[in-house]
């Protein structure tokens, strides 16, 4: 009986993705239909299309498991502990200095690489 409800269910579920797709692309088939009108109506047509597609497709399994990730992912975001302004400065100087250095040695070691290929080619002065 379980088995039964749980396929008519994902049967629901998949209908209901179905309209909630179908519904954007008529959505998006209409904000390049009426062309001629004006952006800001063309705009707000496919937000509240969006909007409906998107309340449609939360009603499903699959929309309900995407909302509990986001709204996890809310929750971790407020317990990173953010670095200060100082810090965020001092790791940028640091990583321009590593980079600069670095830029400065793989010049160097070019000009001496190309130094030596000119030596034992004999294109060297």
């Amino acid at each position: 009986m379980n088995v039964k409800v749980d396929t008519e269910s994902r049967r629901l579920d998949s209908l209901k993705l179905g309209v909630a797709v179908l519904l954007m692309c008529g959505g998006i088939y209409a904000f390049y239909f009426f062309e001629d009108q004006h952006a800001v109506l063309r705009v707000l047509g496919i937000l509240a299309v969006a909007a409906v597609a998107l309340l449609i497709a939360a009603q499903t399994g699959t929309g309900r498991q995407v909302i509990g990730f986001v709204s996890g992912a809310r929750t971790e975001v407020r317990r990173v502990v953010w670095p200060t302004r100082a810090e965020t400065v001092q790791t940028t100087l640091a990583v321009l200095f590593v980079v600069l250095l670095v830029g400065v040695f793989l010049w160097l070691l070019d000009m001496v690489l190309l130094w030596a290929v000119q030596i034992l080619t004999g294109q060297g002065s």
